[in-house]
């Protein structure tokens, strides 16, 4: 005992206590989160975790770690400053960790040597470098600290001009992640003094830091050099230790959650409609970079800038969630295809709302027991939905495309019916949402159909992913359109009109159907794509799954979207959704449905 304390305070001074401090602090909360999510997962979920260890998912998991957590490769996309300054605070850090704990490991040999030895090596150093390896790590270790510093110095000029590292507004944060940012901040201009200052006084030779010290001592002396370098040392401790207390309360907590949370993902967990313990690896995954912010239209065109993913993950996580910010979201997906976490966010704000939803599912809806309403008889059935039975022209296209291929239908809904559950769903009354997709899906069942189409992207989505149907094929009317011309049992003369397409959010980021209808348009006419489109292309703005938004707001982010397509100099904008048509009718012009697009180029 006597010599292992012996060897302790070999390696010893005052100032190292803070830092030691922040990492006891640092591993006893992280170990807490951990245990306590890992816990409380599903016993389906910890299935999926004991079967994905032992599987080639880890490799893939770890691949994904080096390419998102280290270089940030997703942000890279966004803007290549903006990645290249995440990369090196996170990849820099990393390999100053990795090789610097190689270089001291060359010195502290002897006997036990505590963590502090290795971080505070450059202070503990026995002696100037003196074999060529050890030269070179020495310049090797001020490369990586000036790779850092060079993202350092970007992350305090994204706060002046954010513009210039792709972005248009950056994260307003709160008093504690300011706390830890300003830490993270002096971390490493500290250490560069820190060490500058030893290697002036130890005469240790590297092309930063020992070049930075002989000038140091040269020009303020050795007895300036060494009061100040005993100081730095003290606030580079102290630094440390306040961002390693701070990170498992702040924004910072990602860097122990983004990985966990990739291995979890390729393993097969994922979010589900009702709150589970999963749901803490994504909330606090979010490091807050504020990539969502810009694509949000709420944010860009109508000025409401406090309900972003960004801000209602940290609410969320800090128990702070308004009902106003859970439901002010179109859910239009812009956000979570730019998150370099990957994060489900719909998923997120959809499981967040049921707790803010004031009606039970009580006799409200004893209705759809005996609903049916249905008429004709065929192995196709077709659902319209609620808004496209408030677009009658859709309605009425779709008709004739059916007559004219000659196809027999099970109109489900053509004189009003049940809704397919998902605006329920989308307001967070998932029991309510239940009682109909099972009458529904009943519904379907009684009449034996093949196949499903449907108009109406929303109930494409929920029939296709919260349905059990069975073997009956859903379909959106663009693919079946597109089936049809395929097998010739539709032809459409091409005319000398251009139209210009908009990507539904539900059909498009929702589904992924984004060929189909464009291969349809191509066949009538000629296209002109906007400068927006598939993944990113905007939200018409009449989502329903806004239960927050005005009148006002929706006008004008739809009157934006209109703007940004007349810009292709197109007669007519064609769209797949009936909401989309009426909400973008309002301030576009010409609009209509694809299937109205077809019914009237149909060939007699």
């Amino acid at each position: 005992m006597d010599i292992l304390q012996g060897e302790i305070f070999r390696y010893y001074d005052h100032f190292v206590i803070p830092f030691n401090i922040g990492v006891w602090v640092l591993f006893a909360v992280i170990v807490y989160k951990y245990v306590r999510w890992f816990s409380r997962l599903t016993p389906e979920d910890k299935s999926l975790v004991g079967r994905g260890l032992f599987s080639r998912k880890v490799f893939g998991a770890v691949g994904e770690v080096v390419s998102e957590s280290l270089l940030h490769r997703r942000i890279f996309r966004v803007d290549p400053l903006l990645g290249y300054m995440h990369m090196s605070l996170a990849l820099g850090w990393f390999l100053l960790i990795a090789v610097g704990w190689v270089e001291a490991s060359m010195h502290l040999t002897e006997g036990f040597a505590p963590l502090h030895a290795h971080v505070f090596y450059k202070f503990f150093a026995p002696s100037p470098a003196g074999s060529t390896a050890e030269t070179v790590l020495s310049n090797v270790m001020d490369l990586l600290l000036l790779f850092v510093l060079s993202g350092v110095a970007l992350a305090w000029f994204k706060r002046l001009r954010s513009r210039a590292l792709g972005m248009k507004r950056t994260t307003k944060h709160v008093v504690g992640d300011k706390v830890a940012l300003a830490a993270l901040w002096l971390i490493f201009p500290v250490r560069l003094l820190a060490e500058s200052a030893q290697a002036g006084l130890k005469s240790i030779p590297s092309f930063l830091t020992g070049n930075l010290g002989e000038w140091m001592v040269s020009a303020l002396g050795e007895g300036f050099v060494s009061g100040f370098s005993a100081v730095a040392w003290w606030v580079y401790s102290i630094v440390l230790a306040v961002f390693f207390v701070s990170m498992p309360f702040s924004r910072y907590m990602h860097i122990f959650t983004e990985i966990p949370l990739i291995f979890l993902r390729r393993f097969g967990l994922r979010s589900r409609e009702q709150r589970s313990a999963f749901d803490h690896f994504q909330i606090e995954a979010c490091s807050r970079c504020g990539v969502c912010i810009d694509p949000c239209q709420l944010q860009a065109d109508a000025g409401i800038g406090n309900v972003q993913s960004v801000y209602f993950l940290r609410d969320r996580r800090y128990h702070n969630l308004a009902g106003e910010v859970a439901s002010n979201c179109l859910m239009c997906g812009r956000c979570e295809t730019r998150c370099p976490v990957g994060i489900e966010l719909n998923t997120l704000r959809l499981n967040s709302r049921e707790k803010f939803s004031a009606l039970p599912a009580d006799d409200r809806y004893a209705y759809v027991a005996t609903a049916d309403r249905s008429s004709g008889g065929g192995r196709v059935g077709y659902f319209a939905g609620c808004m496209t039975l408030l677009t009658p022209r859709i309605l009425h296209s779709m008709e004739r495309i059916f007559d004219t291929a000659g196809e027999q239908v099970w109109w489900a809904d053509r004189d009003g019916g049940v809704c397919c559950g998902r605006p329920l769903k989308l307001s967070g009354e998932t029991e309510a949402a239940r009682r109909i997709m099972d009458h529904n899906s009943l519904l379907f069942a009684r009449h034996g159909i093949d196949t499903l189409v449907t108009s109406c992207p929303i109930c494409l989505k929920v029939f296709r992913e919260d349905y059990d149907l069975g073997p009956v094929e859903v379909l959106h009317h663009t693919e079946y359109i597109q089936r049809l011309l395929s097998q010739g049992k539709l032809e459409i003369g091409k005319q000398d009109i251009l139209y210009t397409y908009h990507d539904p959010c539900e059909l498009g980021r929702g589904c992924g159907i984004y060929d189909q209808p464009r291969d349809i348009i191509r066949r009538a006419g000629r296209l002109a794509e906007a400068a927006e489109i598939r993944d990113n292309a905007r939200c018409c703005g009449g989502s329903l799954a806004n239960l927050e938004i005005g009148e006002s707001s929706q006008q004008r982010i739809a009157a934006s979207l209109s703007y940004h397509y007349r810009q292709t100099g197109a007669d007519i904008l064609v769209t797949s959704c009936p909401l989309c048509k009426k909400t973008i009718g309002r301030s576009f012009g010409e609009v209509k449905d694809i299937s109205e697009v077809v019914a009237g180029a149909i060939r007699q």
